[in-house]
């Protein structure tokens, strides 16, 4: 190997970001299975960040590997943490970074997802997984819990009992069962997922904008604080509703063509 090709392949993005009409799709791609170490999340973080300079309506997070991600760079996390006991890998700092973004954001999800990788999953708004997909938070087999927010995220969707044994047994789960369990949104064939996936990031995309947004707001504020506080909020969380030009699109094209026919412009 040359010495060219050799900092080619070291200087190799780990995220791609790609726009297909208003949505942005982000593409992990560090060799060999996406595993999370710093440099992963912060080019996940600029991967959003671009997608909001480009004026993204959703996101798509996606691998374009044989597995979306393994988890965690093991040997890094050791290498990070000799002599302390912090991993100063910016954990809280992705998935803040998910909750932020004002668009919806998709995970289309195959092949092994585990650990780290399953917990950005988890920080995405809806997930799309194939039927052959193994899932689950793995990291008590090796002495670890999930770091990046899959206990409390799954005790949201499917209740404390699940969240435990996830944790706790360290298993990889069907996406089925995890469908049921309400854990993810949908499970395709193998072959659909790309399509599905699109599809619906696309019916996102084309949606009203600043009411998705809102709703993704209200939403946190019913998990983080309570049905009465997100109650409380409501009058100013909805407020950019009611200047937007999606609403007034949305009302006259209700008058004069029906309903379900309007032609959002995201603004």
């Amino acid at each position: 190997m040359t010495e060219s090709m050799s900092a080619s392949i070291a200087t190799a993005p780990a995220v791609t970001t790609t726009m297909d009409g208003g949505v942005a799709v982000l593409s992990m791609q560090s060799k060999p299975y996406n595993l999370l170490d710093d440099r992963l999340t912060m080019e996940i973080i600029a991967g959003l960040d671009s997608a909001g300079q480009h004026n993204a309506r959703a996101i798509v997070l996606r691998s374009s590997l044989r597995h979306f991600s393994a988890g965690a760079d093991l040997d890094a996390m050791v290498e990070a943490t000799k002599g302390t006991d912090v991993l100063n890998w910016r954990l809280v700092e992705v998935i803040r970074a998910f909750d932020a973004h004002p668009a919806p954001i998709v995970a289309s999800v195959h092949g092994v997802c585990v650990g780290g990788g399953f917990e950005l999953a988890l920080a995405c708004d809806l997930i799309v997984a194939t039927q052959s997909a193994k899932i689950g938070s793995v990291e008590a087999t090796v002495g670890l819990q999930p770091l990046m927010g899959a206990v409390q995220r799954i005790a949201q969707r499917a209740g404390a009992a699940r969240a435990k044994e996830m944790a706790m047994l360290g298993r990889r789960y069907d996406a089925a069962t995890l469908e049921r369990w309400n854990i993810i949104n949908r499970v395709v064939g193998d072959e659909d997922l790309d399509a599905a996936t699109m599809v619906l990031a696309q019916e996102l995309a084309h949606g009203p904008t600043v009411a998705h947004t809102a709703t993704k707001r209200l939403v946190a504020v019913a998990i983080n604080d309570g049905v009465a506080a997100a109650d409380e909020s409501m009058t100013e969380i909805q407020r950019p509703i009611f200047g937007s030009k999606d609403f007034q699109t949305g009302v006259r094209s209700y008058r004069e063509k029906g309903i379900g026919m309007a032609t959002f412009e995201g603004r």
